[in-house]
């Protein structure tokens, strides 16, 4: 229960109080009570009209948040990967890739491979033997794609040509000898990968 400092009444609850005050005091208010009774929203019995604004805007800063991550932050200039690689020169490390298609065995000794993506994926110096890590998360997914092969655990598409895992076609994307989903492995220090497909 508040009372009335001004006519000793009693209200039930703070929004009733101060609408009295607004009503009922209205040239005898001190600063205190003038600055609440100006902040009370007829419409949200009793609830501060600052206390509504607050509300409003957190919600459309966090429907903006939302909005960002799911229509504006989901893409990237390296296309559509899962998992976006960070922390550029946070690590560095090696390992050795072979990618087979239909019997023709990349060599990423050529200049097309060499330094594709400088801040965390490459093959560097004409050496096409190992390949380079320079930061977290780096998928084979992205990896692929920085040399221009796009890959998903049943697919390769190398050079305009996608080809399936289906009746004439074996597509293996393995990692130290076992199948991975290129969209989900983070390559690691030492990792020997494979892709090969044959075709029929």
């Amino acid at each position: 229960m508040t009372d009335c400092d001004h006519c000793r009444r009693s209200f039930e609850d703070e929004g009733a109080y101060l609408r009295h005050l607004r009503d009922e005091h209205a040239g005898e208010l001190s600063r205190i009570e003038q600055r609440r009774v100006d902040d009370l929203n007829d419409d949200s019995d009793g609830v501060p009209t600052a206390a509504v604004y607050g509300a409003t805007v957190v919600g459309i800063l966090l429907a903006g948040a939302v909005a960002y991550v799911f229509f504006i932050g989901g893409g990237s200039a390296n296309g559509d990967v899962k998992v976006e690689p960070h922390s550029s020169g946070s690590v560095h490390y090696h390992g050795t890739m072979n990618v087979t298609i239909d019997g023709q065995t990349l060599d990423f000794s050529e200049d097309r491979y060499q330094m594709q993506d400088r801040q965390y994926f490459h093959y560097e110096a004409g050496d096409g033997s190992q390949w380079h890590v320079h930061g977290q998360d780096v998928t084979l997914e992205y990896a692929l794609h920085t040399l221009d092969i796009q890959v998903t655990e049943n697919s390769v598409t190398f050079e305009g040509t996608t080809y399936s895992d289906d009746d004439g076609t074996t597509v293996t994307v393995e990692v130290n000898g076992e199948s991975v989903n290129p969209r989900d492995y983070v390559l690691q220090r030492g990792d020997s990968v494979r892709v090969v497909v044959t075709a029929e």
